[in-house]
Parts: structure tokens; sequence; C-alpha cells
């Protein structure tokens, strides 16, 4: 299918299409005149590519295990599931200290105003 049944179907943009093509995450096959053609199988990777980015999973983790989710192969996988993990749990951790810092900036601005609203007149 041609790029904009792609989208239609994968509920994905045609720019994020050719963004996943760009970064690798994709290899969508091509018509004799130059065109993408997405099979099913690019589809159902593009549907877990947008899982994993809803995540909050960057590209550069998504481009690491992606092949590991759609291949089929558990040949070697222990040692850099490990690796994977530890990628993950550290994205998490800084995820989680960003929201530390705006649930502080938010806690101050909520009493700001509750402040501001009391002597309002």
């Amino acid at each position: 299918m041609k790029i904009g049944e792609a989208s239609r179907v994968s509920g994905v943009s045609a720019r994020s299409l050719r963004h996943y093509e760009e970064e690798g995450l994709i290899v969508p096959g091509r018509f004799s005149n130059g065109f993408r053609d997405y099979c099913q199988s690019t589809i159902d990777r593009v549907l877990l590519i947008r899982s994993l980015l809803e995540s909050g999973l960057p590209v550069r983790l998504i481009r690491q295990v992606l092949p590991r989710l759609t291949d089929g192969s558990e040949a070697g996988t222990d040692v850099v599931d490990a690796e994977f993990l530890r990628e993950v749990q550290g994205y998490r951790d800084r995820l989680a200290a960003r929201i530390a810092v705006l649930s502080h900036q938010q806690a101050a601005l909520d009493a700001y105003l509750r402040e501001a609203r009391r002597t309002d007149p």
C-alpha cells in the first residue's frame, strides 16, 4: 500500500512514516516508480513504534530494542535485555526527576495563586 493508505490504516501521519524511515525504524519496499510500498508487517511495526513512543521512550532506545521485538529471535538477548532495561530505568529515573521539579514548581504556583486570590479586592 502507498504512504497515504498506510497512514490511514495505521493512524500515523505520512510525515511520521517518512521520519520513522529516516531514523531507520522501518524500511518500506518500493514500487517500480519509486513510491513507498508498505506491507502489513511494516504497518504492524509502525503500530509498535507508535506504542513505544507513546510510552515515552526516545527513538534511540526504540531503535535499540525494536529488532528484538519484531524478529522473533531469542539468541543472545539476555545481555542486551539487561543493558536495555538499565537504559530504560535510567530514562525513567530522569523522567521522575523532571516530574518532581515540575510538581514543585506547580505547588509554588498554586501557593502564589492562593495568596494572590486572598489579597485580591
